[in-house]
């Protein structure tokens, strides 16, 4: 039955984008033959026929997707409510949130199809059946409002069609208000980021002094989450975090900023246009490929590899190094600073190569002293827009890098990150009310605010520099 439902919804999405194209397309056939016929000012039109066409769908089909997606968005909480309140008292009497919401959950879940283990008890099996009876009543429901509602929405619109009607106005008022939500909702989510962070970290933070987290050598969050479970007290000091965070980004810079750099100064001044036609996009296909394939191939390729090669020149290494993980995050990072600093590059104007070598410069001088300086801005960008990406990488480091917060500095050992962390805490079902869940909120927060001044910094190093050369 829930099949049927989503197929309703479906069906209703469906009929209303088809209604309202057919809309669009009988308003613009109006308006157009109103202009074929018109012979003098008074019945001119005021704005093309495509305006008036498009002011009918979006009359049309807005407002019934908006009802529709209201519908869906407020079915779930709906219907979870009507099942509660019918099943029997002496069932859910004496029961608290938590164990209602534990009944609720298997019904809904027996009523998609889905299989679990145990006898249902008869109670369960009738309120199954009653939740498929209305998960197909609010289907057929939704699609028959929906209809409704856009038929009324053609109906209005249609009656205030005409020559004089100014349908270029309103489409456009239509089209700000739908920018204004999109940006709002976009405001709105970055600052609900922002707050969640906010409030969670201080909620560790009553738990956990800040000195502590600042400034402490040792994480260890294993703490008793019950008060029959033994478990150390915990440590929640961050500088091992970080330091292993910087640790790899470090190497990951150290490879990927000279390659990058170099390829880029290679394909602006030295390259043909038909290789640089191949190789820049082969370059730019790097930063396509997921991360999580990256991933693999540090732990099967490289890791093996710089294990052999650091016990081969006496130094222990472990199978989960820093330096494997840098490596493929810096062949990662390529790209981004590549294509960064071919484009700043690309940008100098030509009178000041050819102006430096006019005055007797080779070209390796005017790429060091008059190329480079010009392109700081764009290079600068990219290598600080690499770095905050190598900060907050995920997939890489969890596959490849080690779960142990250790305080070191030698690549060839292994190291933790902060991302590395953050998902280690939030393994499972977890509630956020201990120091152990909450402190990923904390590492969340002091990654948000280290990326944030690195992308403030590179806003500002490129117009500082900008101002100079423009």
């Amino acid at each position: 039955m829930r099949g049927v439902w989503a197929v309703m919804i479906l069906l209703a999405t469906l009929l209303i984008l088809a209604l309202a194209a057919l809309a669009g397309w009988l308003g613009w056939r109006r308006a157009r033959r109103v202009e074929l016929v018109s012979t003098g000012h008074h019945d001119r039109l005021h704005s093309r026929p495509v305006y008036h066409g498009l002011y009918v769908a979006i009359w049309t089909g807005v407002p019934a997707l908006l009802l529709l997606l209201l519908w869906v968005a407020m079915q779930g909480t709906v219907l979870q409510a009507l099942l509660l309140a019918s099943l029997p008292p002496e069932v859910v009497e004496g029961l608290d949130e938590p164990a209602r919401a534990v009944i609720v959950n298997e019904i809904i879940t027996r009523a998609a199809g889905n299989a679990l283990p145990g006898e249902p008890a008869p109670y369960i099996i009738e309120a199954v059946q009653r939740l498929q009876r209305w998960q197909a009543m609010a289907g057929m429901a939704a699609l028959a409002l929906g209809l409704a509602v856009a038929l009324a929405g053609l109906a209005f619109a249609w009656k205030r069609l005409s020559p004089g009607f100014r349908a270029r106005r309103a489409v456009e008022r239509a089209f700000t208000w739908a920018m204004l939500v999109c940006a709002s909702i976009a405001i709105l989510t970055t600052v609900g980021i922002v707050l969640s962070l906010i409030f969670e970290t201080l909620r560790f933070f009553s738990m956990v002094p800040l000195t502590e987290f600042l400034f402490g050598l040792r994480w260890e969050p294993q703490i008793a989450i019950r008060a029959d479970q033994v478990a150390s007290s915990g440590a929640f000091g961050m500088i091992p975090v970080f330091a292993g965070t910087l640790l790899i980004s470090a190497v990951a810079l150290l490879f990927a900023v000279p390659i990058g750099l170099l390829s880029a100064i290679y394909l602006v001044e030295y390259a043909s246009s038909r290789f640089r036609a191949v190789a820049k996009p082969l370059l730019e296909f790097l930063a396509g490929i997921p991360t999580v394939v990256y991933g693999f191939f540090a732990i099967l390729t490289v890791a093996p590899a710089v294990k052999q090669f650091g016990d081969a020149i006496g130094m222990p290494t472990a199978p989960n190094s820093a330096l494997a993980a840098g490596l493929v995050m810096g062949i990662m990072l390529i790209p981004f600073i590549s294509s960064l600093s071919d484009d700043a590059l690309a940008a100098v104007p030509k009178a000041m190569r050819e102006g430096s070598i006019g005055l007797g410069a080779t070209r390796a001088e005017t790429i060091r002293q008059v190329l480079l300086p010009a392109a700081l801005p764009g290079i600068m960008a990219g290598v600080l827009l690499a770095t905050s990406r190598a900060i907050g990488e995920t997939m890489i480091v969890v596959m490849a890098a080690g779960i142990i917060a250790t305080l070191t500095f030698n690549p060839f050992e292994a190291v933790t990150t902060v991302t590395v962390q953050i998902v280690t805490l939030l393994i499972g079902d977890t509630e956020f009310d201990n120091p152990k869940t909450l402190a990923a909120f904390a590492l969340g927060m002091m990654l948000f605010i280290i990326t944030l001044g690195l992308n403030m910094l590179s806003m500002y190093i490129v117009r500082k520099y900008r101002e100079q050369y423009d």
